[in-house]
Order: C-alpha cells, then sequence, then structure tokens
C-alpha cells in the first residue's frame, strides 16, 4: 500500500532539489512532496504560478531520478486556464511515476492570494479523477491561510465538496488550534493534512486529533537558506575560511 493511503499519520518530508530529497530518505522518511514555494524561491521566482510548469517538471524529473520514494508533486492552482490544460499537466507528472499531486482552490492575482469558488477545484477533481485512477489527489483549501471569517464552517463544506469530486485527501494549511482540526478530521472522511505552522500541536497530539499527512511546506527551505546566508555573511565578515571547518578543529 502507498505510505499516501497509511492509516497512520505521514510525516511527509517537503523536498525542492534532488539534494533535499536524498537528504529526506538518508534521514528515514517514507515520502517525500515537493514544495511549489521552495522550487519557485531556489530558481528566483516569486511564488503563485510565477514559474513556468516546464521548469517544475525539470525539477520533479531531477528528485524522481534521485530516489526511489513515493513523491507527490505541489501543482498550486494546476498551472493552466483550463481544465484541458491541468489534465494535460498532471499527464506529464503521471508519466514521471509521481505517487499524487497537491492542487489548490486558490491564485495569485496581481501578487495578492484569492479564493477560489469552490465549484472551481470540485470540476477539476471531477476530471482528473478518472482519468488518474491511481494518483493520490489531495485537495488544498486555503479558508485558513487566508483567514476566511468562518474559517471552520468553509473548510467543512469546501472539503465535501471536494472529497465528493474525487479528492483523496484534505489539505488545509493554515489550521492549529485542537478543536478546529479535530472537527476537520472528525468531519470530513477522508485523509487530513496540516501544515509545518507556528502554535501547531506536536505530532503524537495531531495523531490524535485524526490527522493522517503532516507536512513542511517551504519551511525547511527556508531555513535551510538562512543557514547559507549565514555561512556566507561569517565568511566575509571574518576574511578567512575557518568557520567551516569548526567542527573538525573542535
Amino acid at each position: 500500500m502507498s505510505p499516501f493511503f497509511s492509516p497512520a499519520p505521514l510525516l511527509l518530508a517537503n523536498a525542492w532539489d534532488a539534494s533535499s530529497a536524498q537528504a529526506a530518505e538518508a534521514a528515514g522518511y517514507h515520502a517525500i512532496g515537493t514544495s511549489s514555494a521552495a522550487i519557485a524561491a531556489m530558481l528566483g521566482y516569486q511564488g503563485g504560478e510565477q514559474m513556468p510548469f516546464d521548469e517544475l517538471l525539470f525539477m520533479v524529473r531531477r528528485i524522481r531520478a534521485s530516489t526511489a520514494l513515493p513523491l507527490s508533486v505541489d501543482i498550486e492552482a494546476g498551472y493552466g486556464d483550463s481544465n484541458d490544460a491541468v489534465d494535460a499537466n498532471v499527464a506529464r507528472l503521471a508519466e514521471l511515476g509521481v505517487a499524487g499531486i497537491n492542487i489548490e482552490d486558490s491564485r495569485v492575482v496581481g501578487g495578492r492570494r484569492e479564493l477560489l469558488p469552490p465549484e472551481h477545484l470540485a470540476e477539476l477533481l471531477r476530471a482528473l479523477r478518472p482519468a488518474f485512477p491511481h494518483l493520490f489527489l489531495n485537495a488544498r483549501t486555503d479558508t485558513f491561510l487566508l483567514g476566511r471569517s468562518a474559517a471552520l464552517d468553509e473548510t467543512i463544506a469546501r472539503g465535501q465538496a471536494y472529497l465528493e469530486a474525487g479528492a483523496d485527501g484534505l489539505f488545509v494549511p493554515g489550521i492549529t488550534a485542537a478543536a478546529d482540526i479535530h472537527e476537520v478530521a472528525g468531519t470530513i472522511a477522508c485523509a487530513v493534512n496540516v501544515m509545518c505552522m507556528p502554535g501547531l500541536p506536536d505530532f503524537a497530539t495531531l495523531a490524535q486529533l485524526g490527522v493522517r499527512r503532516i507536512s513542511m511546506g517551504n519551511f525547511v527551505h527556508d531555513a535551510a537558506a538562512r543557514q547559507v546566508r549565514a555561512v556566507l555573511a561569517t565568511i566575509r565578515h571574518q576574511q578567512s575560511f575557518a568557520s567551516l571547518f569548526d567542527d573538525e578543529i573542535h
């Protein structure tokens, strides 16, 4: 059975290139998901589908070639203006042997993320489900991420619609309160996915609340990028490479 369908919570390592995917495998993770924001940042793009799909596809190809772990790909809102265009993009990913996709119900328009009507993603899921029966379809809703006034009720309504349209999982980034997580996981009969956020309960608590997927978003990439900036700044400040070998010296 694919780990994406496991009854136990799956801690998903979010990778952005071949080396981060290999690091996840070496650390003992059982599955990888790409972070579109991290890949975009690595390639010098803003998030929100600013990077060309072909460049995303290239990175996915390299990740697939570097590890045998099951891979789910974050395709944001699908990188297409029609169901046919999104279907074609998913087909190209399926040819690479990915195990699933993550697709969301918001878009970045003019630099601002906006929630789309739930019918938009539901219709897309209904088209994708029969075309890709073996892919894990993780439907992301940005109700909590965008601070909607009735985020819990809207999340449940959208989650039900996406489940009925063929989704295997419901991804709710931004949800952190235990009561909200328990309500969503107890109401929506699919694999509920939460994401690393300040204030998110620990993994054991999330399991008790009914969560089935735990992901990292772009936070690990951001932490790694801060480390790189710190290392480069230290070298320039010290006018020496000694800091690179402190572990060996001590």
